[in-house]
């Protein structure tokens, strides 16, 4: 694990923290300002077909988290190899930070983060929204690491274990009610 308590590295956890994070931030930005691009090839649909399809997205990820349909998400089941953060810490961390800040390296469990890109892929927002969302993305990421260093906790891994099932269905069926709002 990046950060424990049997830290024995000669730079401290805390900076290397931030490097993560910032390496996060930027993977997050970098597959915001993709899903922007791309999402002028949405441009010349309908509003209503980007409103229905969009919908039906977060209906089927609601659908998939409340266990009624079993749909793969899409996943890069492939670990950075260990010798990338052991030759260069710092560089090593940033690019970690970033390969997992884009999402595309590493596993999602969650439908909502997928069902977000392919909203704004669909509704076509401004760029600063989508380049903070996908900020955003990774900072949600860096929570999740920082929460750990922070809590020296050797039961964490258990209690979320047991706890992500109903935050995910949660998670989906709360998106889904805020896109059917915000879109009709």
């Amino acid at each position: 694990m990046l950060f424990s308590p049997g830290w024995r590295a000669p730079v401290r956890q805390g900076e290397v923290l931030a490097v993560f994070t910032s390496g996060l931030l930027l993977g997050g930005a970098l597959s915001g300002a993709v899903i922007w691009l791309l999402s002028g090839l949405s441009a010349p649909l309908p509003p209503w077909a980007r409103t229905s399809a969009v919908l039906a997205v977060a209906a089927l990820g609601a659908a998939r988290e409340s266990g009624l349909v079993s749909l793969p998400l899409p996943q890069n089941a492939r670990q950075i190899p260990p010798d990338v953060l052991q030759a260069h810490l710092r560089r090593g961390t940033l690019q970690f930070g970033f390969e997992l800040g884009t999402g595309v390296r590493t596993y999602v469990p969650s439908t909502a983060p997928y069902v977000l890109a392919l909203a704004l892929l669909f509704v076509h927002e401004g760029l600063p929204l989508v380049l903070l969302t996908g900020a955003a993305f990774g900072l949600g990421r860096a929570l999740s690491a920082l929460l750990t260093y922070m809590a020296r906790d050797d039961h964490r891994d258990a209690a979320i274990t047991i706890r992500m099932p109903p935050i995910k269905t949660i998670t989906a069926l709360t998106s889904l009610s805020a896109l059917a709002l915000l879109l009709l």
